[in-house]
């Protein structure tokens, strides 16, 4: 037997969480100064912290230590149960280094149980996209090499298109230039991100106005051929619902009122890197 992992990173609303029997390693963030791991939105403050990023304050992340990766696992390794730990990109962070010792740590003292480990290439409900329909697999009893064999594919079409409000966050991560900030500031250009195949993060594209960005998100989702008949689409919003309602509201025109969408707010962790305003879409595609 093995139990499913994934972390906050994949920001699947607790409900969901809770529905599919995951265990999540919560990741850390630091506002004014006080420590909080995110819990899925069970009890975060949304408004205070969206408000004090507009206020100017600096949030900032940092990875988890090899000892908190030891004290997440142990205790199902001394049970008897084995891991498999879905994560968000390794592109992205560098607490999967504390992961690897934690692991290598563990295999030295429980040589008989397996910790296995799926690196999704991506973040936010980019991972949580994979890890919602691999838990539903999980569920109706795949092997850890069935499981495997599904996120490797279901990983390749996982699309994800984001756009920012205020590019000095990006900058701040070092997404982007300073210069490149400074004058898409001014000009109201917004950049299009995508995670790429392997897990990185590109501007693919810029649009001159947030509204724009719907036709542009549409046009894409046709061009790579989004299915919406077998798979949800994940809209994402951090602070910015108006734009995030239009948006599913656009979505619903252009795809039919059937169409199912996972609609979400961005967590603290990622919003601290995205910054307010930022929209996003995650979708089933021929690729990414």
């Amino acid at each position: 037997m093995y139990q499913l992992f994934c972390d906050s990173n994949c920001e699947l609303w607790h409900t969901t969480i809770k529905e599919l029997g995951l265990n999540v390693i919560r990741m850390p963030y630091v506002l004014d100064g006080q420590e909080y791991f995110y819990d899925m939105g069970e009890a975060t403050d949304f408004d205070h912290f969206y408000k004090r990023m507009r206020e100017g304050a600096v949030p900032t992340t940092s990875a988890i230590n090899e000892q908190d990766y030891i004290d997440y696992f142990e205790p199902i390794l001394k049970a008897g149960d084995d891991i498999f730990y879905i994560t968000f990109s390794h592109k992205l962070s560098a607490t999967f280094e504390s992961m690897d010792r934690a692991i290598a740590t563990l295999k030295e003292r429980y040589p008989e149980r397996t910790v296995r480990t799926f690196d999704t290439k991506s973040i936010s409900l980019g991972a949580g996209f994979q890890v919602y329909y691999a838990a539903k697999k999980y569920k109706e009893g795949a092997t850890m090499d069935e499981l495997e064999a599904y996120l490797a594919d279901i990983s390749a079409h996982t699309v994800v298109y984001f756009i920012v409000d205020d590019l000095v966050y990006l900058k701040r991560g070092g997404r982007i230039s300073a210069l490149t900030a400074a004058f898409g500031s001014l000009l109201n250009i917004k950049p299009i991100i995508s995670i790429m195949p392997d897990g990185s993060l590109k501007s693919v594209g810029k649009v001159k106005g947030a509204k724009r960005v719907f036709s542009e998100f549409i046009r894409i989702m046709r061009h790579k051929k989004c299915d919406v008949q077998n798979y949800r689409v994940e809209v994402l919003q951090a602070d910015c619902k108006d734009t995030g309602d239009a948006f599913v509201d656009a979505l619903k025109a252009e795809f039919g009122e059937n169409i199912q969408i996972d609609y979400q707010i961005v967590g603290p962790v990622i919003a601290s890197h995205c910054g307010p305003g930022t929209l996003g879409v995650i979708f089933h595609g021929e690729s990414r």
